[in-house]
């Protein structure tokens, strides 16, 4: 019977179907999702052909199945493309472990894998095989990869499985598989921020030095990580640039992952063109080395010889985000060790930033590393002290206080 309490009306989802045993609850699981308002295409590994039929799945989705990168007929009008686009949820069930390991690897070798890597919609995967495959370290480190690059994984749970064994591994049932991703679609479209795309850089970079070395700061990622997620619980669909080291993010936000400030640069243009708001909160590193070595640099033995490093800059990405007119609404973090109101001040006003926040980093209670944070927002018409306290707060009071200064922005 369908559960009342869900409700994915209009969602558009779309269902990877793999080759494993559990496929077999695939047309099930359409069906629920079905019932819950969602609507499903599906599409089908060479293997899960196996187990299950594309006329099964045709006659409960009422789409036609896809399962072929080369099917002229759609790759005419670039097929893959639109499907990936018109995804608002991609959810893999069963994801067997051939198909996690080519997710993890950002492989696109089939119709299903490249559809993954060409969506900014969140990705599911209910993982499903055997419980000794599933306790493997290579499938760890792969559902490891997967979760930090933004993938939620629901499951597996644990019981009698196919293969006469017992324990972890069989995929979460329909019904909860239906539940999990009601919960994480639940607070997006509503909130202050609904409807509006959200873009933030979060993180240091790394500007290699040579193949060991590398220039690059303290931040942690974390302040970034809680605008991301305050974002998205304000209802704004999110997209996350984060530098090297940065925690898990929630499996809702669409998150790239990049290591050097040119990196990062090319990442915001390429989505630049889909974002509302545009909030710089990454400790971009402002110059890289002009000749990064290919080989090791070694210790010097001679006293009086030294190894000159020439610097270059790295472009400038919240200038340039700016200068682009594609975000409706531009934000800026500056770290500050003196002068700090002033400096950001002169900051915001020199590069025509809507707003500012900036933190002094010199008080050892907050900022870099720390789970906690001091900040003042400032904007053409005033600016807002928030004190210490968890960055996850600040993130939540800076996301309302800036809905509702550029609601009329926004919302033009």
């Amino acid at each position: 019977m369908p559960n009342n309490t869900l409700n994915l009306s209009g969602k558009h989802i779309l269902l990877g179907v793999s080759g494993g045993i559990a496929a077999y609850k695939a047309p099930i699981l359409v069906r629920r999702l079905v019932e819950a308002g969602a609507i499903v295409q599906v599409v089908m590994t060479a293997n899960a052909h196996h187990f299950v039929t594309t006329t099964t799945l045709q006659a409960v989705s009422g789409h036609v199945v896809r399962d072929d990168l080369w099917d002229q007929a759609a790759e005419a009008a670039m097929g893959h493309i639109e499907l990936a686009r018109w995804a608002d949820h991609i959810l893999v069930a069963p994801a067997t472990a051939g198909t996690i390991a080519r997710l993890a690897n950002g492989e696109a070798s089939d119709l299903l894998s490249t559809l993954c890597l060409a969506s900014n919609a969140p990705v599911s995967l209910a993982p499903a095989m055997n419980q000794q495959m599933f306790a493997h370290p290579a499938v760890q480190r792969n559902l490891t990869t997967l979760k930090t690059d933004g993938y939620q994984i629901v499951g597996p749970d644990s019981g009698d499985q196919a293969c006469g064994d017992t324990g972890l591994g069989r995929m979460t049932e329909p019904e909860e598989i239906v539940q999990a991703l009601n919960a994480s679609s639940a607070k997006i479209g509503t909130g202050p921020l609904a409807g509006q795309t959200l873009m933030v850089t979060t993180g240091p970079t790394r500007e290699a030095i040579d193949p060991v070395r590398y220039i690059s700061n303290h931040s942690s990622g974390l302040q970034g990580l809680a605008v991301a997620e305050a974002g998205r619980q304000a209802g704004a669909r999110v997209i996350l640039i984060a530098g090297p080291g940065v925690d898990p993010c929630h499996g809702d936000i669409a998150r790239f992952n990049v290591t050097s400030a040119q990196e990062m640069y090319d990442r915001v243009h390429e989505h630049l063109p889909e974002t509302d708001l545009f909030i710089g909160v990454a400790a971009v590193a402002d110059y890289r080395p002009a000749n990064a070595q290919q080989q090791k640099i070694k210790r010097h033995t001679q006293a009086e010889d030294q190894v000159q490093l020439p610097l270059i800059e790295n472009p400038d990405i919240i200038a340039s985000v700016v200068q682009a007119q594609q975000a409706k609404v531009v934000v800026g973090f500056a770290a500050e060790t003196n002068d700090t109101l002033q400096n950001a001040r002169e900051k915001r006003a020199r590069k025509k930033l809507d707003a500012i926040v900036v933190n002094d980093v010199s008080d050892q209670r907050i900022g870099f590393n720390s789970l906690d944070n001091a900040v003042t927002l400032i904007h053409t018409g005033g600016e807002i002290d928030f004190g210490v306290q968890p960055k996850t707060a600040i993130a939540e009071q800076l996301i309302s206080q800036l809905a509702e200064l550029f609601a009329p922005k926004l919302q033009a």
